[in-house]
């Protein structure tokens, strides 16, 4: 069977393994265990060196959409200054602070993004919808390149679910939704003075999460049940399936090994 002969697996069996490394000591190289040694090896291969101020556009997007992943998804949901609905996925998403809590999506000129970015600078409010595997073919429909004036929620087969702070609506089949206010646009412009890209910062007024997805004792999502999927290269997605916990040290701690393995490395 080829790649897209496979049959899509449910990823309800989601499970927790053990770190690539559970023995792991400070200082110790990557190169000691089997699967690090191959990753040490390959390094000697030597390295291709790019300066995106020299190369094409293109090629830089290329090669970044490659490389950075996997990327969260940002489903936003925006009103135009004429009361037009529109519906479109980004995967250049991230939280930028949480005291307030601020998320960032960059909507550029190589998408078919500059609706969601006027609808936001024109009527400032927009909601993000978190995509879950059910319902990423819906999700999907909504990056088609439909003209100036076409709402994508019709084609989506998605539904609208008024939202309580902001004017666009948030889409009912996320588990994980955010209602944001602009609270800032930078314009990101290339050498010759124009706009390529605008990086959108919304300030979060509401969240909401299903009471199905949430993990009441620990109070947070539970990634199992959320079953997010996220963005790779052209038009891959993927899925997660599997997730290993390695416990974050303090100081205090560990102090006495670190020093002691800081003077074995003089």
């Amino acid at each position: 069977m080829s790649k897209s002969d496979l049959p899509f697996f449910d990823t309800s069996d989601f499970r927790y393994t053990q770190p690539p490394h559970p023995s792991w000591t400070y200082g110790e190289p990557v190169s000691t265990t089997e699967q690090g040694q191959k990753w040490a090896e390959e390094a000697e291969q030597g390295w291709k060196t790019i300066n995106p101020s020299e190369e094409d556009p293109k090629l830089t997007y290329r090669l970044c959409t490659s490389g950075i992943v996997p990327r969260p998804v940002a489903f936003v949901s925006t009103i135009s200054g004429n009361g037009i609905e529109n519906l479109a996925p980004f995967s250049w998403f991230s939280q930028v602070s949480s005291n307030p809590c601020v998320i960032s999506i960059a909507c550029t000129s190589i998408q078919r993004d500059k609706d969601t970015a006027e609808n936001i600078k024109a009527t400032k409010g927009f909601t993000v919808n978190i995509i879950s595997e059910p319902w990423i073919a819906q999700a999907n429909s909504c990056a088609i390149d439909a003209p100036p004036g076409v709402s994508e929620w019709a084609l989506s087969g998605l539904t609208k679910e008024p939202s309580v702070s902001v004017k666009p609506a948030r889409v009912k089949e996320s588990a994980f939704a955010l209602e944001c206010e602009l609270l800032q646009n930078v314009e990101i412009k290339n050498a010759a003075g124009e706009v390529t890209s605008n990086l959108i910062l919304g300030t979060v007024t509401r969240i909401h999460i299903r009471n199905a997805v949430l993990n009441e004792e620990k109070g947070v999502v539970d990634t199992a049940k959320l079953r997010p999927i996220g963005r790779l290269s052209g038009n891959s997605y993927v899925k997660i399936k599997d997730g290993f916990q390695i416990p974050q040290s303090t100081w205090a701690q560990d102090k006495e090994e670190i020093e002691e393995k800081l003077k074995s490395s003089l």
